[in-house]
């Protein structure tokens, strides 16, 4: 299992948000590749980015830092927020982003969120968020009312690299992740899980590494590696000893 710490962009700096609102903003970096540097050092295999500007407008809007992050880092970077076509995903792809997440897109059209996956297989992440079990979109402004699983299923797939969970009421909040439905989500797909939201300490941890044998892939933690309530570099010990 991975953990995968976050890089959240916002105006060119690294902050982190509660439950996705924009004006609730924390900045803790002006530099986010010295920050993406920092966890890469910490043993990081993974880095996930996602440009908060691009949710919410619709389109990129941190190309520039999102390209300086990629080239300065030897681990894949996984990219989301704003991808809502498939010009936007080459364009990502041509950052050096390793895996592009399709959130808004795979919602409204799923199809065309398939049919990127089947154009690059194993590089195309399916982002799910959920507000009391339905999808939010559009930088987690608007909630539709689709079920999580019923998109999920629609994303079962071999092309499909990952679906990102994430539980907006436990994003940024240091409440534990959303156990009940991260699990749900593992026993409906084969696709490998991704749990974010929540992640507060290697308590929560050790609960998510219980469902790794479900087919939970990983975890993305940010403000909790940020505020140092977890030490990304004794969660990733402790995900490599489970390995071992």
């Amino acid at each position: 299992m991975e953990a995968i710490p976050a890089v959240d962009l916002k105006g060119g700096r690294c902050v982190r948000l509660r439950q996705g609102r924009m004006d609730d903003e924390t900045v803790f970096s002006s530099d986010p590749v010295a920050m993406a540097h920092k966890w890469q050092a910490a043993g990081a295999g993974r880095l996930h980015v996602v440009d908060l500007d691009g949710a919410v407008g619709g389109r990129p809007a941190n190309a520039g830092v999102i390209g300086r992050i990629c080239e300065a880092l030897d681990i894949p970077v996984q990219l989301g927020g704003g991808v809502r076509d498939l010009d936007s995903l080459e364009r990502a792809l041509e950052l050096g982003v390793d895996r592009v997440i399709l959130g808004t897109l795979a919602a409204r059209q799923p199809e065309t969120a398939l049919q990127a996956a089947r154009q690059h297989p194993g590089r195309v992440v399916i982002g799910i968020d959920a507000r009391d079990g339905k999808v939010a979109v559009s930088g987690w402004t608007e909630t539709s009312r689709l079920d999580f699983l019923e998109l999920a299923a629609h994303f079962d797939h071999p092309e499909v690299a990952a679906i990102v969970f994430t539980d907006i009421a436990r994003d940024g909040m240091h409440t534990g992740p959303n156990l009940e439905s991260t699990r749900r989500l593992c026993q409906e797909v084969a696709v490998p899980v991704i749990a974010a939201g929540g992640v507060h300490d290697l308590d929560d941890v050790r609960r998510l590494l219980d469902m790794e044998h479900l087919g939970l892939a990983g975890f993305i933690t940010g403000r909790a590696i940020y505020e140092g309530t977890l030490d990304l570099a004794e969660a990733l010990r402790l995900v490599s000893g489970a390995k071992a």
